[in-house]
């Protein structure tokens, strides 16, 4: 999953609703730009959200770890204390 802004881009067609996209340029918005970024948005949310299901049973064994042994290192913690 490419993070730069900068990544190479590539000529794709797209069938978009009509009145949304001539109101759209009526607007002065910036097909590309508008749709990349709401693309890479889902891209990013779609990703993390496969990457929690693959990765749940570590996720939950380490979390039931964390609740029966507590966080390593935590008596040298200075923040948070008597709370």
């Amino acid at each position: 999953m490419p993070r730069s802004a900068e990544s190479t881009k590539r000529a794709v067609n797209l069938s978009l609703n009509a009145k949304v996209l001539d109101t759209a340029r009526e607007l002065g918005m910036n097909l590309s730009a508008t749709v990349d970024a709401l693309l890479a948005e889902e891209v990013r949310r779609r990703y993390w959200e496969r990457w929690n299901e693959d990765n749940r049973e570590a996720i939950e064994h380490y979390n039931a770890r964390i609740a029966r042994e507590g966080l390593p290192l935590a008596r040298w913690r200075s923040f948070m204390k008597g709370r």
